[in-house]
């Protein structure tokens, strides 16, 4: 009785991970003899650049500046999702149109909710800006009557 049992061939990975090696080996050894070694005074600080790097690296960044991320981040994923709804349209139907409008709805009321809150306010409020203005303006025209 003989029982025939097939065992794989090893040998193309072997050869396919003997040519990765090799070339590897080649391109590290190119590199090596062709690259520039220069010793120059910028050559051990950050970049090279020739500019002088003044105080740390850690600076403190606004809430204002992660929020702002975060809905980016958010809005970013939305275009995703309703792409790739866009492109299945015909296989989804009527049933995904009315989730996309409820995903699109939940997404709006979210924006409403973070301009209410003034997470996309990004400059000075404007009607500041006109207050300090009637301000000025007013305490020029007392200043004249005052020197008249």
């Amino acid at each position: 009785m003989s029982t025939t049992t097939s065992s794989p061939l090893f040998w193309p990975f072997l050869l396919y991970t003997a040519i990765v090696l090799s070339l590897v080996c080649v391109i590290l050894g190119v590199s090596y003899v062709l690259g520039g070694r220069h010793n120059e005074r910028a050559t051990h600080e950050p970049y090279e650049g020739g500019i002088l790097s003044t105080g740390s690296a850690r600076l403190r960044f606004s809430s204002q500046f992660y929020l702002i991320a975060m809905l980016f981040v958010i809005f970013d994923v939305e275009t995703v999702f309703i792409l790739s709804w866009a492109i299945a349209f015909q296989e989804l139907g009527w049933y995904g149109y009315f989730g996309v409008l409820t995903f699109i709805f939940i997404l709006v009321v979210v924006l409403i909710y973070e301009w209410r809150n003034g997470a996309l306010d990004f400059g000075p409020d404007g009607k500041k800006i006109l207050q300090a203005y009637k301000k000025i303006t007013l305490k020029a025209k007392s200043d004249e009557m005052v020197a008249k």
